[in-house]
């Protein structure tokens, strides 16, 4: 394939960006989004230019660093997929392809592609765990009986990789679907119910303080998120949230 590439270029976060045309012939469809990356910042170096930075570890859907806004949806025109999983099978030969980082203020851009997302690491730290002492004080994993229905719920919760689609495709930036699985998968466990209420408003006070907007309930978030996190962690959230301040 032949694709025309529209690609956002910017040299730090006090610098005004533009977007850059790049040309890149004989793409293979069976490439991913990032190995054609790969190819074309090969392209730049041999033409003596600086390769655009992008942010990738694991490449395999799991770590979530490889947040991209392609052509106006993140992660790119594919369901339940991070952007190292998208194919380049998805586009057609003769394609213009408009590639951007993911647009927060709470999610600052550092160079290109590459933002800032360790807001949500700090509102992780401020109740995205137990504090519980397993030095020598193991517990065995049955005794503390689970509903095999919250056990699913949780770990459905469990799996949000922290990408930010979410935020990056909420018209208000907003957060609440990270933070409401983040919430959830302890409020659906006896562990987690310890220090649920200072979870749940500790996080919401970071959340707020970190700039995200609010839920408006449009739903882009599940639609776009890779791991499906259902609108319902949001639901419970409130729930939690309301509890805690009673």
């Amino acid at each position: 394939m032949n694709l025309k590439l529209k690609i956002w270029r910017q040299n730090g976060a006090n610098d005004q960006g533009k977007m850059v045309d790049y040309s890149l012939s004989d793409v293979s469809p069976d490439m991913s989004f990032l190995e054609m990356l790969d190819v074309l910042n090969e392209q730049i170096i041999n033409e003596g230019g600086e390769p655009i930075a992008f942010d990738h570890d694991c490449r395999e859907g799991i770590c979530g660093m490889c947040s991209l806004y392609i052509n106006g949806e993140a992660h790119g025109p594919d369901r339940g997929i991070t952007t190292c999983q998208l194919h380049m099978r998805k586009f057609k030969d003769g394609d213009t392809i408009y590639i951007e980082p993911f647009r927060a203020k709470a999610f600052p851009v550092i160079k290109d592609l590459v933002v800032d997302r360790t807001a949500f690491d700090r509102i992780q730290h401020q109740g995205g765990f137990i504090s519980v002492n397993t030095s020598g004080n193991t517990q065995d994993a049955n005794s503390l009986p689970i509903s095999k229905h919250a056990a699913d719920e949780a770990m459905d919760a469990a799996t949000c990789i922290g990408c930010g689609a979410c935020v990056a495709t909420c018209k208000n930036s907003s957060a609440m679907l990270f933070v409401g699985a983040k919430v959830s998968q302890y409020a659906l466990l006896p562990q987690g119910q310890v220090e649920a209420a200072d979870r749940v408003r500790n996080m919401v006070a970071q959340m707020d303080a970190e700039g995200f907007g609010n839920c408006t309930n449009t739903g882009a978030c599940e639609v776009e998120c890779p791991k499906g996190i259902s609108l319902d962690n949001i639901a419970r959230m409130n729930r939690e949230f309301f509890k805690a301040n009673i």
